[in-house]
């Protein structure tokens, strides 16, 4: 298995059925990217991207969506945007993901709460906020008389 890119790779782009926006380096940084018509083989469907870059695929049931959503090894984040916050809930009730959020960004810092991935994705493990206790403490219980 090879680590995740940190961005797109040159391939990603350049095997995109379409690039929207973006698709290449400037210097030191990577503008955001837009890639449409993403099948299945390519390696922006394949490899977890760190980087502004959003491939696009489209789905025509919510039962394909999670499909497509759970279709890898990784499962740090995902998010659903939906007029129906039911629904949502209800899809994101089906993902495989370590963090899920509805109608909201996918990158999300709350330091009360757990984080971490699914799969090949994270740190595989919950830490952050209380669950540090039970990540870097080993409970024991102790018990003394009131008197020697």
């Amino acid at each position: 298995m090879s680590p995740p890119s940190p961005t797109a790779s040159p391939s990603a782009a350049s095997a995109a059925s379409r690039v929207l926006t973006g698709g290449r380096r400037d210097g030191l940084f990577y503008p955001p990217t837009v890639l449409d018509r993403i099948e299945r083989a390519m390696p922006a469907y394949r490899e977890e991207i760190f980087g502004p870059v959003a491939p696009v695929l489209t789905f025509r049931t919510d039962a394909e969506a999670v499909e497509i959503a759970n279709d890898t090894e990784y499962g740090l984040t995902a998010a659903v945007h939906s007029r129906s916050v039911p629904r949502a809930t209800a899809l994101v009730g089906r993902l495989r993901t370590g963090m899920a959020h509805i109608n909201g960004v996918t990158a999300q810092d709350a330091a009360n709460a757990p984080f971490g991935g699914m799969g090949a994705s994270g740190n595989g493990t919950r830490i952050g906020g209380t669950a540090n206790l039970d990540q870097f403490t080993q409970w024991r219980w102790s018990t003394a008389p009131d008197a020697p």
